[in-house]
């Protein structure tokens, strides 16, 4: 089950606290008219299994600081900073992430992230349908498809 976050809740707070990559992003920094949260649930036990935080821009940047501090805009879909509690699950929410997005913001065209340059970061994009778009100084950009 994909839930999308709209709301500050202890829950989100303690979910936040755990976020491996960009862990220094305020938390209201994430959750606004221009940037959410989605988080994949066990429809079992109701449990996150994945998080994922996405900031809707008008381009696609190449650092935190033009991340946080570029215009809003609605053209790029911008997943900043992944994690999971389950195999599997962060593949899962991407997907349905990216088909909530395009239902609800048809506008966005372009999915993308602002990932670290690490072999995990990497490994896990091109696996799951990315592609290299561009490296960054301290970044990189990893393009995904288009959902069908």
């Amino acid at each position: 089950m994909l839930s999308i976050i709209t709301q500050i809740t202890e829950e989100i707070r303690e979910l936040i606290k755990d976020d491996p990559v960009r862990p220094e992003i305020p938390l209201e920094q994430r959750i606004n008219d221009h940037s959410k949260i989605y988080v994949l649930k066990d429809d079992g036990t109701g449990q996150a299994s994945a998080v994922v935080c996405v900031k809707f821009l008008p381009k696609i940047p190449e650092s935190v600081d033009e991340l946080l501090n570029t215009v809003n805009g609605s053209t790029t879909a911008v997943f900043y900073t992944i994690w999971s509690y389950a195999q599997g699950a962060g593949r899962s929410l991407i997907e349905q992430a990216q088909m909530q997005i395009q239902q609800e913001r048809p506008e966005v065209t372009t999915f993308v992230t602002l990932s670290p340059k690490t072999e995990m970061a990497r490994r896990f994009h091109h696996k799951n349908g990315a592609v290299t778009y561009r490296e960054n100084a301290d970044s990189v950009n990893y393009l995904y498809k288009y959902p069908d």
